[in-house]
């Protein structure tokens, strides 16, 4: 049996407190995020950047345990995997902007001798500052270790229906017992500066495309809720960003005050689902008087996500 290797790329997240500033330093310098065209300037930008927000991020992650929630939910994803694939993959993920890199992943490949790579980027909908940014630096990496085995990537898949049915049920279960006509249900994607969607990135499109296609599911699924729609959060930052912002919306949606939540962008639970929208939003949500505010957990390992990655690798 040839063996293969399946690579789940993502964005990272600080393994310890150390590695907050380690995180932003690298995210800052990445030219699909900070699009200054001189290596130098930008630098320079990332640098203060870094310097402004890393205390204020030690102190989330310091609440948080230490470290992002993606680290434990990014292993306990692949040790599902690999039960559900067995011997015939070698599972590693590769994090764009904090240990393990592309790098250690590919060096992991090599030393078992493997030459038919698959990168799983788990974003479903493609953005120039997500999926190609984590997949060009995977490329520059096999080059850099003269890595020439046969790659092949992932498309979004934002789309798949199993991905979509697990959305679905993961919704009906944290509904619980609640009455979905009584409750206004946001699906909340991270935002993205508007000249980045200006210039051609598809992240918008395909986040739009997802909605309207859970729209039509819930329903059939006989969740009727008083409203559903997209909204978009994490702006940082005074240029203008996608619209509505989470916020926005919550103040929108005065008459019923009673809200859910779903990380539509995230397929992994992270800081900026289990802190900034289970915390600060439930701030902003209760000073706006809801009396009912819950958030949706990412997939994570969720059935429905293994079904979906085996079915877009054909395993």
């Amino acid at each position: 049996m040839t063996r293969k290797a399946l690579v789940l790329l993502n964005m990272g997240g600080p393994n310890n407190l150390h590695e907050v500033e380690v995180f932003l330093t690298n995210m800052f310098n990445d030219e699909h995020i900070l699009s200054i065209a001189s290596k130098r300037i930008r630098k320079l930008v990332a640098g203060i950047i870094t310097t402004l927000r890393v205390e204020k991020a030690q102190e989330i992650y310091r609440e948080l345990g230490g470290k992002s929630p993606l680290v434990d939910n990014t292993n306990t994803l692949i040790e599902a995997l690999n039960e559900a694939l067995g011997a015939r993959y070698l599972i590693v993920a590769a994090m764009r902007y904090t240990p393990p890199y592309a790098c250690d992943a590919i060096k992991t490949i090599m030393d078992q001798g493997i030459r038919d790579i698959t990168l799983f980027p788990l974003y479903p909908q493609h953005s120039t500052t997500t999926t190609a940014s984590s997949v060009e630096d995977f490329v520059l990496a096999m080059d850099k270790l003269h890595c020439d085995a046969k790659l092949t990537v992932i498309p979004s898949f934002y789309e798949h229906k199993a991905l979509n049915e697990g959305i679905v049920e993961s919704i009906q279960t944290t509904l619980g017992a609640h009455v979905p006509a009584d409750i206004d249900l946001i699906f909340s994607a991270h935002g993205l500066p508007q000249k980045i969607v200006d210039k051609g990135d598809l992240y918008q499109q395909h986040v739009e495309a997802q909605v309207q296609l859970l729209k039509s599911m819930l329903r059939e699924a006989g969740l009727l809720f008083n409203s559903v729609s997209l909204a978009y959060q994490s702006k940082v930052g005074p240029m203008k960003w996608l619209e509505p912002s989470l916020e926005q919306s919550l103040a929108h949606l005065k008459p019923n005050k009673q809200v859910l939540i779903y990380p539509i962008a995230f397929m992994i639970d992270n800081s900026e689902t289990v802190y900034e929208l289970h915390v600060e939003y439930r701030e902003v949500a209760h000073e706006m008087g809801y009396h009912y505010y819950e958030v949706v957990p990412a997939l994570n390992h969720h059935p429905k996500l293994i079904q979906t990655i085996r079915e877009l690798i054909h395993a």
